[in-house]
Parts: structure tokens; C-alpha cells; sequence
């Protein structure tokens, strides 16, 4: 496996569990800070951008789709940046906060989304430090 896919395995990994441990001991919190930030224009244009450059940089960085579970699994994810990212840049503010907070029923399905993403991070982590990486 390649150094760079072993390396945001890892770094996805733990960030995927850091966060969503986060997110779960702080969920009324943390609903009420989305939910604010996606009142916030200004601020989420500015995360947008910041998206933006994370999902260019694994799109351009980390485009591989085969190897197994792992190579894919971080690509899927840089897509999905990528994707969200662009949501948050070309949307209007009324529309980001109508389909991430309405549509996609963060407030309800608020810890099957802290579990997928404890899920991920147990999966990516656990990969990436198991993996063998190329010489």
C-alpha cells in the first residue's frame, strides 16, 4: 500500500474518532454550534473555502480506486470534501441550511451520524496503522 494512502488512512482515521468522541460528549452543544454556523454566511463561506483546499488537495493528491478497502475508502472521503465543499461555496445560505440541517436531518439522526463517523475513524485508523506500506 502506498506511504500516502497509510498516511490519511491515519490521519482521517483519528480525526473521524477524535471528532465524533468530541461530538457525542458534547451533543446538545455541538447541534446547537452547527446549527448556528449554518445561520452564519460569512462563516461558512470562509469554511467552504477551507473545505475546498482539503478536498483538492486529497482529489488531486489521492485518486485511487482500487487496492482494496483502504485506497477507496480515502478516496471516497476526498470526494465527498470535495462534493460538500462546493455545496457550502455555490449554495445559498437558506439552501446550505435547508438541506444539511432540514434534509438530511442533522438535529434527529444527530448520533447516527457521530456513530458512522466513530465507525470510520475505528476502521481507518485501525487500517492504517495495521497496513504494510511500499518500499
Amino acid at each position: 500500500m502506498s506511504t500516502r494512502t497509510v498516511f490519511l488512512g491515519k490521519l482521517l482515521g483519528l480525526y473521524c474518532l477524535l471528532i465524533g468522541l468530541a461530538m457525542m460528549l458534547h451533543g446538545q452543544t455541538t447541534v446547537a454550534t452547527v446549527t448556528a454556523l449554518m445561520h452564519d454566511a460569512p462563516a461558512m463561506f470562509v469554511v467552504g473555502i477551507i473545505a475546498l483546499l482539503a478536498g483538492l488537495a486529497m482529489v488531486l493528491g489521492h485518486n485511487i480506486w482500487s487496492g482494496g478497502a483502504l485506497p477507496v475508502l480515502v478516496t471516497l472521503i476526498g470526494w465527498g470534501t470535495l462534493i460538500k465543499s462546493l455545496l457550502f461555496v455555490f449554495l445559498t445560505p437558506d439552501a446550505e441550511a435547508t438541506f444539511f440541517l432540514t434534509g438530511l436531518h442533522y438535529q434527529r439522526l444527530f448520533f447516527v451520524y457521530t456513530a458512522v463517523s466513530l465507525l470510520l475513524g475505528i476502521y481507518l485508523t485501525y487500517a492504517g496503522f495495521t497496513s504494510d506500506v511500499e518500499s
